[in-house]
């Protein structure tokens, strides 16, 4: 009985490994770092995810894993679908800081300055989206009161939190 009950988990746990992937999602962290009055954006795909992406958004040939001009082209892409507006509507000028390959994702780093009097952040995040529909992008947003995050699917244009002071 007992080892009928590990083998279940065990096929269990591989099944849940082999469709780990199949669900198309993406995380950003939007942190406020206090210490240097930055806000700071953290894009995190999977490479795979991009590797796709770019084929279909660029160029069929096009190359992530070998490729800074592709790498730079995606993270231009992942600029261009990712917003926030504070308070009164206003759009944050969000900075590229850089890139990075790490193992099974690739990073796309931006920032901008904390402004002053902020109490509200709409964002908007489509990345990926036009190409899966399926795909989902989770925002977490750290650093100002607790932890809050968002969910965006296909059909969420802008979402809202309430920071607290």
């Amino acid at each position: 009985m007992r080892l009928t009950i590990i083998i279940a988990v065990f096929i269990g746990l591989i099944s849940l490994s082999l469709n780990a992937h199949q669900q198309k999602m993406a995380t950003t962290t939007v942190s406020f770092n206090h210490r240097v009055d930055n806000i700071e954006v953290m894009h995190k795909f999977y490479l795979h995810d991009a590797e796709h992406a770019v084929r279909d958004l660029f160029d069929p040939s096009a190359d992530i894993l070998s490729s800074k001009a592709t790498q730079n082209s995606f993270a231009e892409y992942v600029q261009t679908q990712f917003a926030i507006e504070i308070n009164d509507s206003k759009q944050l000028p969000l900075k590229f800081v850089g890139l990075e390959l790490d193992g099974k994702y690739i990073w796309i780093y931006q920032e901008t300055a904390i402004p002053s009097n902020i109490t509200e952040l709409s964002i908007s995040n489509g990345a990926l989206q036009e190409l899966w529909p399926s795909q989902l992008n989770l925002v977490n947003i750290e650093g100002k009161g607790e932890l809050q995050s968002l969910l965006f699917n296909d059909s969420d244009q802008w979402l809202n939190v309430s920071l607290a002071e």
